[in-house]
């Protein structure tokens, strides 16, 4: 019997303690049952016996069920990076699925040219092809708005879809982390993730990376346009930062992006194709995951359609839910996994009640300052047909040109009123105008900038509509609910305009389109905002991790599920607040930093890294 140990526990692993104990208590010859054990082992499936087959499946189907050591729910910013890593092992297997299709059609960059292109980001964020096109309940605060969420449902995920800026928020938003529970998660215990992520085309410092697979390049372009607001930035009254990303966040200055060789450059692109051709690697796609399998507390696998068809597939060590800030506490409530007083009307068995998930939903809201330009320079003829086929001939045969960036190429932070420690208001700046999303195309020569408060104090919640997996769930932001809020998007619009009225726009500056010169009282200022605010697209917080004492958290700080065995969630949903700036940076940092969690490895630490602190916050600047 003793030879027969190791076969035993492969028995185990592919098709159940339970079956194989059986099989060798009967006696029956290694001849009868080997080649079923065999014939259920999967492409890029290992023998591992750290977990028994889900008890309720029958013997035959636990032999033909496949079976890896992860299975990672979400191909998106912190699912490619998953994959990557923890395929480095060779030991280990690893199952990808994504919702979407691949971010490439029949292979080629060119043919995907409307996710590749950094500047045709607009198209996949106007119908939902590449995107799970969310909608919010109508905003009470926002003149009862439904406001539109695109949230990617591709290889890459989100930043597939989105508008390529690389920012990482400032280092008081990961010590505020730790503050709030999210230990080993300060700034000391993440600026190393960061760096190991990144490629910057400008070489490894203290605070950029030199070799990571995210390649990121800087703002370079010579547009009047973008010299112009970082100059008039600095008449305002703010300081010119040399890199948002490095020592000093606050003050205006360029932008990075991750843009490679004119290219978008995913998590896809990064994370998830140069590793394909790992043996242990197996990457599947339009795959809709309808809920995780437990056994008791333990996730034992996930369920799944495909092509029409329910699959299965067990995790010999974890299921890691990486969806996003709305797909992965969806899946968790959808799987028993919640608040029980609102799974129980749904008739969804409950595993664990864990009322934090889908709670302390965060997003950033924006809105647009936008000037007519008095001279032709602007993006306005770009966008005119003949135009845009120049431009995109261009690009599809060098790579170059107006097609190869998303043009948000200056920007910066400032604080927006005294006291105030780090930055709390993000600009962008764009030589164009962008109207409904980029729904509609602009309609004169014109610039603008997005401004909005970093941290909204007004908190929402999403819930299951019903325990239909197709369903959309419900989404209420609470946008505005707070005087805080409504202040400070008051200031944002004031100190906008401040910037725009500098020396340095004097031979650009034509009449104000918006808000328009008829809005000049707070009264007047609020009630644009509330017409014309809408997301930054930066939803997150939803499965907040958190001390186990938090009645709030979803997550304890190495991203298990409280109360649950062999599930994790990895994504911007464990987020415990939301940071200073865009996501796509922190989520994949997150997802390195939680990989060597997962492998056991020892969390990198850089002590003492210096910060710019302002000299004095008896000024706003």
């Amino acid at each position: 019997m003793l030879c027969l140990a190791p076969l035993a526990r492969a028995g185990a692993h592919l098709m159940g303690a339970r079956t194989t104990r059986r099989i060798l208590e009967d006696g029956r010859g290694i001849c009868t049952w080997l080649p079923s054990l065999f014939s259920a082992l999967p492409r890029g499936a290992t023998f591992n016996a750290s977990s028994a087959r889900n008890s309720s499946t029958s013997t035959a189907a636990s032999q033909n069920t496949p079976s890896y050591s992860y299975v990672i729910v979400g191909a998106g910013s912190a699912g490619c990076v998953l994959a990557n890593r923890l395929s480095e092992d060779a030991h280990e297997s690893v199952l990808l699925l994504e919702a979407g299709p691949k971010d490439m059609l029949l292979g080629s960059v060119r043919l995907s040219w409307k996710i590749h292109m950094p500047a045709a980001l607009t198209y996949n964020l106007c119908d939902d092809k590449y995107n799970w096109h969310y909608h919010t309940l109508p905003q009470a605060h926002m003149d009862e708005r439904v406001m539109y969420w695109p949230r990617g449902r591709v290889w890459g995920g989100s930043s597939s879809l989105n508008a390529m800026v690389y920012i990482r928020g400032h280092a008081e938003d990961y010590d505020r982390w730790q503050r709030e529970g999210a230990r080993g998660w300060d700034y000391q215990h993440c600026l190393p993730y960061f760096r190991k992520a990144q490629s910057h085309e400008l070489g490894e410092d203290r605070y950029r990376g030199g070799s990571g697979p995210l390649r990121v390049s800087r703002g370079k372009t010579n547009h009047p346009l973008h010299q112009a607001f970082i100059e008039a930035g600095q008449q305002a009254g703010y300081p010119f930062t040399q890199d948002m990303n490095g020592l000093q966040q606050e003050g205006l200055g360029w932008m990075d992006m991750t843009v490679h060789k004119g290219k978008r450059w995913s998590t896809a692109s990064a994370y998830l194709r140069p590793v394909l051709s790992r043996p242990n690697l197996t990457a599947e796609v339009r795959c809709l995951t309808t809920r995780v399998l437990f056994e008791g507390k333990r996730a034992v696998g996930v369920e799944y359609t495909q092509n029409g068809q329910k699959k299965k597939v067990f995790a010999d060590k974890e299921v890691i839910l990486s969806g996003g800030a709305i797909n992965s506490p969806q899946l968790l409530m959808l799987s028993g996994v919640g608040n029980a007083n609102d799974l129980k009307p749904l008739g969804i068995p409950v595993v664990q009640h864990l009322p934090g998930v889908g709670s302390n939903l965060q997003d950033h809201l924006e809105l647009y300052v936008q000037q007519q330009c008095s001279q032709p320079i602007t993006l306005y003829k770009a966008q005119k047909p003949h135009h845009m086929i120049k431009i995109g001939l261009e690009w599809l045969s060098m790579f170059t040109g107006y097609g190869a960036t998303a043009h948000l190429e200056s920007g910066g932070f400032i604080r927006g009123r005294p006291g105030v420690t780090h930055p709390d208001i993000q600009f962008h700046f764009l030589p164009s105008q962008v109207i409904d999303h980029g729904r509609v195309p602009s309609k004169v020569e014109a610039y603008q900038v997005h401004v909005g408060p970093m941290r909204s104090t007004s908190v929402g919640w999403m819930k299951l509509k019903s325990a239909n997996p197709l369903d959309h769930p419900i989404i209420q932001p609470n946008y505005l609910s707070t005087e805080v809020d409504v202040s400070e998007f008051r200031q944002c619009v004031k100190l906008s305009r401040e910037i725009f009225a500098q020396r340095a726009f004097q031979p650009y500056r034509g009449p104000e389109l918006q808000p328009g010169p008829g809005v000049q009282t707070d009264a007047e200022i609020d009630a644009f905002v509330r017409r014309k605010a809408d997301s930054a697209y930066h939803p997150s917080c939803t499965c907040k991790m958190g001390a186990p004492s938090d009645p709030a958290a979803v997550v304890d700080p190495d991203a298990r599920v409280l109360g649950l065995e062999g599930i994790r969630v990895v994504d911007a949903s464990i987020m415990p607040s939301v940071v200073s700036g865009n996501l796509n940076a922190p989520t994949i940092m997150m997802a390195e930093k939680a990989a060597d969690v997962i492998r056991g490895r020892p969390a990198l630490v850089d002590p003492g890294v210096p910060v710019y602190r302002p000299a004095t916050l008896e000024t706003q600047r």
